[in-house]
């Protein structure tokens, strides 16, 4: 908490001291982040493995129903999930992702290049080397990565209240110990099980659709009672009956 505290800290002092000096602030006056830092300015048209790392802590503002590619291309969609990102903290909301953006951003994460309020142990209650399940433990741990970042702009717009995971990656081994169907998206790490807290499933089910989960599953669908399911499938399915979807 004191390091994100004082990054924070420290990226208005040099906007502010950039303001002063009559200068414009660009990407590179932003303050260095331990995880990654962008160093120019992105917006329409621009492409490269920053607007990767962009596209994937944006990737929770993509507007009701959709879901933001993360391709290096800085399209109409990435310029509308950073207008709603900007839109959310208060910041100018152009599309542009230039210093406060960035500054935004380096506040929210910590050095391992999770969000603020979730981390790797959450998602991953099977083992600590992301091995055995249905994809590559590199690719597991970064479909988590993606996970998180949706989580946290979820958590945001329900009035930054805690969000509980209750299951994430998966193994074989342990899905089929905790009798998870034969081809969950927990294999995929792409997945996470949200307990009740200061939301109801429901109330959790209905705002993941803004938030760019493609599988929404809750109360009303079988075995889904208990938990509100969430995850990345490459099609839409939503179904909580009880919760009216």
């Amino acid at each position: 908490m004191f390091r994100r505290t004082a990054r924070l800290l420290l990226s208005l002092v040099m906007l502010m001291a950039a303001g002063l000096a009559g200068v414009v602030a660009t990407a590179g006056t932003a303050q260095a982040d331990d995880c990654y830092t962008w160093s120019r300015t992105l917006s329409q048209g621009s492409s490269g493995a920053d607007v990767t790392q962009l596209q994937i802590r944006v990737g929770g503002y993509p507007g009701y129903g959709g879901v933001l590619a993360v391709d290096g291309q800085y399209g109409p969609a990435t310029a509308a999930a950073v207008k709603r990102f900007q839109a959310a903290y208060g910041l100018t909301a152009d599309g542009v992702a230039g210093s406060a953006t960035f500054s935004k951003i380096y506040a929210l994460q910590d050095s391992d290049c999770t969000p603020a309020h979730f981390s790797y142990a959450e998602l991953n209650d099977c083992n600590s080397t992301w091995s055995g399940g249905a994809v590559s433990a590199e690719t597991a741990k970064a479909n988590a990565l993606r996970t998180m970042w949706k989580l946290e702009a979820m958590r945001h717009a329900l009035g930054d209240q805690p969000v509980t995971v209750t299951s994430g990656f998966r193994s074989y081994s342990c899905n089929s110990a905790v009798g998870g169907a034969s081809n969950s998206r927990h294999l995929y790490g792409d997945a996470a099980d949200l307990g009740a807290g200061p939301h109801s499933l429901c109330k959790l089910a209905q705002q993941a659709r803004n938030h760019g989960f493609n599988g929404i599953l809750g109360p009303g669908y079988p075995g889904h009672n208990d938990h509100t399911h969430l995850d990345h499938r490459s099609s839409r399915y939503w179904s909580a009956p009880s919760c009216g979807i």
